[in-house]
């Protein structure tokens, strides 16, 4: 039974974590392959299965540390029927393993969740085609109809909410956000950025939030970004703007570099976690004053979360 769906924690304010990077982890720091980026399939054995629950504990036992919330994607990024068929998933043995990927993370929430650091489990759905590039972009209505299996098979599980990771471009994230409306399930909706501060489609974010808001009557929880290095967006938020209200979260990348140059790159660029976490702050005190869900994307791990936690908590106690 979903703890938080009828009642979302982070939306009261404090201080939440999230995790990082999880392919980029497993394939970089574990030496595991993930075909297609398909977290979701190491569930196949014991041993991925195992991996995917050591990816996860060091934020759970770091959350706790720091005395903060913690939100949890499931590692169901390509769990959707276009990537799934790819892997050999039929309809059926597609919708359990995302139910598994929750149960994976009920365990993590048993083991690690006190009064004072709720987890909130958050079914990921990813974008159908490529994550950086629009590609063969569906309308608002073909988007509810291809995303309303995977939601629906977090509606039948213990799922808070659905996350909807790297949408690149709105009419996606629009018929997403429906379908996750339909089946009563509360959505959050992170936007994947260029190095432009823009969507993959050259339109602003802002545009795309209010595009996005008037199509569903408001119906996102809270907007995200992910996948974008903060230099890459920074400068293009004036911080005044209504719209920014709408974000509370942010799962940046480690590498300033461009979408096309982490595609070519044979090594894993983690960046500078202490220059992460300042980069957090500066943006939660200067221009995003609502975020309070903070976790990374590509080439993180728990160590940037770790700097990131310690330069944006000190900003919510002083609040206090």
């Amino acid at each position: 039974m979903a703890k938080y769906r009828h009642a979302l924690p982070q939306l009261g304010g404090g201080c939440f974590l999230a995790d990082g990077g999880i392919e980029t982890s497993l394939i970089f720091h574990d030496g595991l392959e993930l075909p297609h980026f398909a977290a979701f399939d190491l569930l196949r054995t014991a041993q991925g299965e195992a991996a995917l629950r050591n990816y996860f504990r060091p934020y759970a036992q770091l959350a706790r540390r720091h005395g903060a919330g913690l939100v949890l994607e499931t590692p169901t990024w390509r769990a959707s029927a276009d990537w799934a068929r790819l892997l050999g998933y039929d309809a059926a043995a597609l919708a359990e393993a995302n139910r598994r990927s929750v149960a994976l993370l009920e365990a993590i929430r048993a083991e690690f969740e006190t009064v004072a650091t709720p987890i909130v489990i958050s079914g990921c759905i990813g974008p159908r085609g490529d994550g950086y590039v629009p590609g063969e972009r569906m309308s608002a209505a073909q988007a509810e109809d291809y995303h309303a299996a995977q939601v629906a098979s977090f509606a039948d599980s213990a799922a808070d909410l659905i996350g909807a990771i790297t949408m690149n471009y709105a009419e996606e994230a629009i018929g997403l956000a429906r379908a996750a409306q339909q089946a009563g399930l509360p959505v959050v909706i992170s936007f994947t950025l260029e190095t432009d501060g823009r969507l993959p489609t050259g339109q602003p974010l802002g545009e795309a939030i209010l595009q996005v808001d008037a199509a569903t009557a408001t119906g996102p929880a809270y907007y995200m970004i992910n996948c974008a290095h903060p230099a890459h967006f920074s400068t293009s938020l004036a911080g005044d703007e209504p719209w920014t209200s709408r974000l509370r979260g942010l799962r940046a990348n480690a590498s300033r570099m461009s979408h096309a140059e982490l595609n070519e790159a044979p090594e894993l660029d983690a960046g500078d976690p202490e220059e992460l976490g300042r980069d957090y702050a500066a943006l939660k005190q200067e221009k995003l004053r609502h975020l309070n869900v903070f976790g990374g994307c590509c080439g993180t791990d728990h160590r940037h979360v770790e700097q990131i936690a310690r330069a944006c908590l000190p900003l919510f106690r002083r609040a206090d």
